[in-house]
């Protein structure tokens, strides 16, 4: 049955989809989900926002990547948005797939200030290791123990061992490289840092009022200027060691100060977490474990549905 909160309105629909991590089966049951949910007519032309982290943790990487690289042909009038997380910068950066820095240094340079933790954090050191950004080292490394919150890690400190498993090849192999499709590679090359659009609705008790979304991984760095931190993504600067919007935790959690009396959503994924706060939104409740569910939040309604959900 339709929610009545996704029924249609004057606005397009906009979606965006929290933290996928190899999960097919999730991602396959969210999406009928949402197209259960929405009127079939404003389904078909939604915005879709993928808010990043497609890969680790769970076992079927390859197969989201086919799955999200079918939605444009079979969803030709929607329009979908992939944005890139710290785990797809780390797996593009193995594969050499990366934006080479534009100030013309080597990857190699963003190693520098950080050498000290190569043995603990047990950085990639096999082949071709010497083109690799410092995090695509540490995703294709192998670290065993446990994270700050008990997980055990899977293979590395990025949880990268399903991943190189999803291909058919052992963790840390570089024969990862050869075994991931042309396809694969082009999408995770062609991933975005930020998206931005305009005139979003979202559903207030006065009606629906129109805000700017910008869209990135983990959020925008609350101190940092945004206009100076959009640069940056929007020119996908890998001379950078850890891209704080990527990557960062208590530094992008809040709306930036700029932005603290402006019409603008921040919208994320990244923190294993379901939060909304105002005009901060962060859609990740499933973190890549099993057990969670996994999330999308429809605009205007502001409606979450969940990959759980039993619809009829």
């Amino acid at each position: 049955m339709e929610n009545p909160a996704c029924k249609p309105n004057t606005h397009r629909i906009v979606c965006c989809i929290g933290d996928i991590h190899g999960h097919i089966d999730k991602l396959q049951s969210l999406w009928s989900n949402l197209e259960t949910q929405i009127d079939p007519s404003h389904f078909q032309s939604a915005l879709i926002i993928f808010l990043g982290d497609y890969c680790d943790r769970g076992p079927n990487t390859s197969k989201v990547l086919d799955f999200l690289i079918s939605l444009p042909s079979k969803y030709p009038k929607q329009t979908h948005v992939f944005l890139c997380g710290n785990h797809d910068f780390a797996f593009a950066g193995f594969l050499g797939v990366l934006p080479e820095p534009a100030d013309g240094s080597k990857f190699s340079d963003t190693w520098s200030g950080f050498e000290m933790n190569e043995a603990r954090e047990g950085w990639y050191k096999e082949e071709g290791y010497e083109r690799m950004h410092v995090q695509s080292r540490k995703w294709g490394g192998k670290k065993s123990g446990f994270t700050g919150k008990g997980f055990a890690l899977m293979g590395s400190l990025y949880d990268a061992a399903p991943t190189f498993e999803s291909y058919g090849v052992p963790h840390g192999s570089p024969d990862l490289m050869k075994a991931v499709p042309p396809e694969h590679k082009k999408f995770l090359a062609d991933l975005v840092w930020v998206h931005e659009e305009e005139n979003v609705g979202i559903e207030t008790a006065e009606g629906i009022t129109e805000y700017k979304l910008i869209a990135v991984h983990a959020g925008l760095e609350k101190k940092r200027g945004v206009e100076e931190q959009l640069r940056y993504l929007k020119a996908r600067d890998t001379s950078i060691p850890k891209v704080e919007a990527l990557s960062g935790r208590e530094n992008v959690w809040d709306m930036p100060e700029d932005l603290s009396n402006a019409a603008t959503i921040v919208v994320s994924g990244h923190h294993g977490k379901l939060h909304s706060q105002g005009l901060r939104l962060i859609i990740d409740e499933s973190g890549g474990r099993e057990y969670n569910p996994m999330a999308a939040i429809v605009l205007p309604s502001m409606t979450i549905v969940r990959d759980t959900h039993v619809l009829k």
